[in-house]
């Protein structure tokens, strides 16, 4: 048996079939089309566990093209081990295709927990991992009645959810996930993204894809459409409160900046330290900094 004639089978470009990106780019309009809602799509296998972010990354491999500059953070890094290892594999899978750490220079962003501190543009797509895409699932487990009560944006049984929280604890305890209304009718789950994050999807320049690989579901915000988080009149939405004691808006440890969302930290002397979340955004703030001082 001739063994030289057996030479290793190369990817196609994006991993996924042809017929498998039409279907999710099919999907996709769909999605667009109708602002919030979830647009079932037959997930395929991908080389990772479900949870991992098979979802966005389907959505990431069916948009991509030679030529295009991508960003993959998770809870805004680019160097954690889930970021490190999609980006990786695009890079494997889509020869042609640049990386960035840079939000500004990405033309395609994948996301696991958060949206960058820069506001996006037109001319850029975040696509966002989810893992439970419906916002109705903890308060109505049947599927088939959840479809139903979305249909008649029906979320009476959402806000008592809310209400219950409010009682109990004077204010609305959700950190993330926070359940929110696109264009006037779908109640999303925006993926584990953070409060500070929801109002970057109100009427955002970018187009907005979420993508959940086990659950079988992408849905959409597009750009310049609303999006409201689920409130009472009289219980405004707010987003994370990073003042101290004494009322003072803390700042980022690294960078000195005190308008982002931070991450709190324990140094080796045990005092609590806070750090942006968006490595990006701190390495441009520092950069700043630092030109200021040799300035």
């Amino acid at each position: 048996m001739n063994m030289t004639s057996h030479t290793p089978t190369a990817y196609n470009f994006g991993f996924l079939d042809e017929y498998a990106k039409k279907e999710v780019r099919r999907a996709i309009l769909k999605a667009v089309s109708i602002p919030g809602y979830q647009v079932p799509y037959a997930s395929r296998e991908m080389p990772m566990g479900r949870g991992f972010g098979t979802g966005g990354l389907q959505l990431t491999l069916s948009l991509i093209g030679p030529g295009e500059v991508l960003k993959v953070i998770d809870q805004g890094s680019d160097d954690s081990v889930n970021a490190v290892n999609l980006r990786q594999f695009i890079e494997m899978t889509c020869p042609g295709v640049s990386t960035t750490t840079r939000t500004a220079e990405a033309t395609l962003i994948q996301s696991r927990h958060r949206i960058p501190e820069r506001p996006l543009t037109g001319d850029q797509i975040i696509v966002l991992q989810v893992p439970y895409p419906d916002a109705l699932v903890v308060v109505e487990p049947s599927e088939d009645k959840r479809k139903i009560m979305h249909g008649e944006a029906d979320y009476s049984r959402l806000l008592v959810k809310l209400y219950e929280d409010i009682v109990q604890f004077d204010e609305i305890t959700i950190s993330h996930r926070y359940p929110t209304r696109i264009n006037g009718h779908y109640v999303i789950d925006p993926s584990p993204i953070p409060r500070w994050d929801v109002p970057k999807l109100h009427h955002s320049r970018s187009l907005a894809l979420f993508g959940a690989g086990r659950e079988k579901k992408i849905y959409a915000v597009p750009p310049h459409t609303d999006a409201e988080p689920l409130v009472f009149t009289d219980v405004p939405f707010r987003v994370e409160d990073f003042r101290d004691g004494e009322g003072r808006r803390r700042a980022c440890e690294r960078c000195g900046c005190a308008d982002s969302f931070l991450d709190e930290f324990v140094d080796g002397s045990g005092e609590k330290v806070y750090q942006c979340s968006d490595s990006d955004w701190c390495d441009e703030h520092l950069a700043e900094a630092n030109q200021g001082v040799t300035a």
